[in-house]
């Protein structure tokens, strides 16, 4: 596990970049792009889990294992529907084991509409996706284990299956799972060791009718419901979130004023969500301090066009 400890509020920065779609998808350039991540003091290279224009998640994050030493590696994030359990245990196990204890088993329940779609899978309600995903978490875990695991649930059926090879990190990689809704985040709240604030994906879109859940109230609330499903886990917990946005500018209102108009917002609340940066690395850096005392916030994770605006930013703050 981890070795980051004390409770949400107490956390050191990390800082994540997020790459799924490069552009260029060759050996030499993955790596290339892996071992400058790594020398910028960046924590984890993670790569989503979607069906669109994107490389696959498990084999180039092995590539990007393979090119570094100290970087973490993670999915951000494995959509439950589109394995069996018991199949992505192994690969997770698998990629804990080839390098070196640094994988982090990021899960969802699956959204993105045009994936089911395109793929001809089967949409479900949001309720029967997270309730197959709570019983997933289950059988990855139960495939971690030292022993063989028997399972008889509403979705799998495990006989006697013993999981190998066994992860490096006992009792397994940190989880990570992340939601903008109470029934994700109170699952997340009981299982997970890392928990994703998003803004909630219901509609199976992005657009400007996330707006009103990115606000500091409306994350208030999140950290609200986690702390209360958490119970005695709330301080072995860390919290983190996705920033879509980041602009380095001295005009930080007219930035703000931009976002604001797109999504609904008043420039205050998008001056304010703790789904975007902008302003001098000054004023990131104090933003980031406020939302990690206001919120518990310390895992911060971006875009790779982030990258170049975002190191000051690292330099100042990662292991604080």
């Amino acid at each position: 596990m981890s070795d980051i400890s004390g409770g949400p509020y107490k956390r050191p920065f990390r800082f994540n970049i997020q790459c799924s779609s490069p552009e260029q998808v060759d050996a030499r350039s993955w790596a290339a792009l892996a071992r400058r991540v790594e020398d910028l003091g960046f924590a984890t290279l993670t790569v989503s889990d979607h069906l669109d224009e994107q490389v696959a998640p498990i084999a180039s994050l092995m590539a990007a294992a393979d090119a570094t030493t100290t970087l973490r590696i993670g999915s951000m994030l494995f959509s439950n529907d589109y394995r069996h359990p018991v199949v992505l245990a192994k690969e997770a196990a698998t990629l804990d084991a080839l390098s070196g204890g640094r994988f982090e088993l990021g899960l969802g329940a699956g959204w993105m509409t045009s994936d089911y779609q395109r793929a001809g899978l089967t949409l479900d309600p949001p309720g029967v996706r997270i309730a197959r995903l709570a019983e997933a978490l289950t059988v990855i875990k139960g495939m971690f284990a030292d022993a063989p695991l028997t399972h008889t649930g509403t979705f799998y059926q495990v006989n006697g299956l013993n999981g190998t090879p066994k992860p490096v990190q006992r009792p397994h990689p940190p989880i990570v799972i992340g939601g903008g809704g109470r029934r994700m985040l109170t699952l997340a709240a009981r299982e997970a060791d890392i928990i994703g604030l998003n803004m909630n994906m219901a509609s199976g879109v992005i657009d400007s009718s996330l707006g009103a859940n990115a606000t500091t109230d409306a994350t208030e609330e999140k950290v609200g419901w986690i702390r209360e499903a958490a119970g005695a886990r709330w301080d072995e917990l860390t919290l983190q979130v996705r920033v879509h946005m980041v602009v380095v500018t001295e005009d930080r209102e007219s930035v703000a004023a931009l976002l604001a108009s797109g999504f609904g917002l008043t420039i205050e609340q998008a001056l304010t969500t703790p789904h975007a940066l902008c302003g001098s690395v000054d004023e990131i850096c104090d933003a980031l301090v406020e939302r990690r005392e206001r919120f518990g916030i310390s895992t911060i994770g971006v875009a790779l066009d982030a990258l170049d605006a975002l190191t000051p930013v690292v330099a100042r703050l990662a292991g604080t």
